[in-house]
């Protein structure tokens, strides 16, 4: 598949294959441009997976790529909040168009569509799923370098349905340094290895905090287990993020570009992955 690919098979006459018969990926709506696809995933919730994804998105934009976030967690969307988006997602007679916050990044969320963000999406499994395929078939994304999907934690309906409907160039698997985390996480490693997709980084979210007075490293959830997991799966970047209140803040102040920004704790570490990414 060439790396301008546009994943948009219905109206490419490259017949590259990537969307033979037999296979389950989607395709864009016509018009709509995505070059690269990277999901951010990890095996529980609660271990910042989408303050992750966010910042990678940030970080694509800064450096100039366009980008798009698509949050594929739909019944608990945290990226509208963590841009600062409060627009509703509009739509014209092609499609769905994505909302663009303050720094440029395409977004589209459950949350753009629902009339209150506060409003629970009570929904079985299969419907889940199809709501998160169609804001790849039938949102308008606008000639995107880089989009990163927002996956829910776990190893369910809706991770399944992405990675078999998007072309995944790759993953980037979130954990913390606990041995419980890390047990759940091995299973979203295994479930790409099974769907055929790399892993290209893991991010070890929480992995210490730096002490106010002195700047120590205090592994606060325990040693750290980011290096021996990357050598034991083969993954080839790694990325130890310090618990920072100052992301928290951002976050919760729809600010997370301008943290991104600021080169604040944590954002070296991140660029490795990152640097995988822009191979993939």
């Amino acid at each position: 598949m060439s790396e301008n690919c546009s994943h948009n098979c219905s109206e490419c006459a490259k017949g590259c294959g990537a969307n033979e018969k037999g296979s389950l990926l989607k395709s864009l709506p016509s018009g709509a441009c995505v070059k690269k696809v990277i999901a951010v995933i990890s095996g529980k919730g609660g271990v910042g997976k989408s303050s992750v994804c966010a910042l990678l998105a940030a970080m694509s934009a800064k450096k100039g790529y366009k980008t798009a976030v698509l949050d594929a967690d739909v019944t608990g969307p945290s990226q509208p909040k963590m841009f600062g988006v409060a627009e509703r997602a509009t739509a014209n007679e092609r499609g769905i168009l994505p909302v663009e916050t303050k720094g440029g990044i395409q977004l589209m969320s459950m949350n753009l569509l629902l009339e209150n963000e506060s409003d629970p999406v009570l929904w079985r499994g299969a419907l889940i799923a199809g709501a998160a395929v169609q804001f790849w078939t039938d949102v308008l994304w606008r000639d995107v370098d880089l989009m990163f999907v927002d996956m829910p934690p776990g190893t369910g309906d809706v991770p399944l349905s992405v990675f078999q409907s998007l072309p995944l160039a790759g993953v980037v698997v979130v954990s913390t340094p606990q041995d419980l985390v890390r047990m759940i996480v091995e299973k979203a490693l295994h479930m790409a290895k099974k769907m055929d997709i790399p892993v290209l980084g893991l991010v070890e979210n929480m992995s210490y905090a730096l002490c106010p007075c002195c700047g120590t490293k205090l592994e606060i959830f325990g040693q750290s287990k980011a290096a021996a997991a990357a050598n034991e799966f083969s993954i080839p970047a790694v990325a130890r993020m310090p618990a920072d209140p100052a992301l928290a803040g951002f976050a919760d102040a729809g600010r997370i570009e301008e943290y991104a920004a600021g080169e604040y704790a944590g954002y070296g570490e991140l660029l490795k992955v990152f640097r995988e990414i822009e191979r993939a």
